[in-house]
């Protein structure tokens, strides 16, 4: 699979897990009823922890980016729908960014235009 982790970085290893996988279906390498490994599987691969994996698991679970079937294993259940909730959450999280770019100096357009490099480089959808 295509997860790597940093051992040396800051960002704890469950949420490294989370967000390679998030980023894999944002570029479109994983889509929905895509198998992702077992957590035992994906542990030994990485090198990490069963509970670490199972942390990140569930975490996409409960964002509603994945789905755990007891038979099945986990795959991608991406809805590409949103709701108030989910903006609440997303402004939640760009917040201190924005705050953080103008604590640094950043204008507006250069906070906008690296956010449309990031999203043009996920293929993100255009305005229609």
């Amino acid at each position: 699979m295509f997860i790597k982790i940093d051992f040396t970085s800051d960002i704890p290893i469950y949420e490294q897990i989370k967000n390679q996988i998030i980023e894999a279906v944002a570029r479109g390498e994983l889509q929905n009823d895509d198998s992702l490994p077992s957590i035992r599987d994906l542990a030994s691969e990485i090198g990490v922890n069963m509970h670490t994996v199972a942390k990140a698991y569930n975490e996409l679970k409960d964002m509603g980016l994945i789905a755990i079937n007891k038979k099945h294993g986990a795959y991608i259940a991406v809805s590409k729908s949103y709701d108030k909730e989910f903006l609440n959450e997303i402004i939640e999280e760009v917040t201190p960014i924005v705050a953080k770019a103008i604590c640094k100096g950043m204008n507006k357009y250069e906070l906008i235009r690296l956010i449309e490099t990031i999203f043009d480089g996920f293929g993100g959808k255009k305005d229609e």
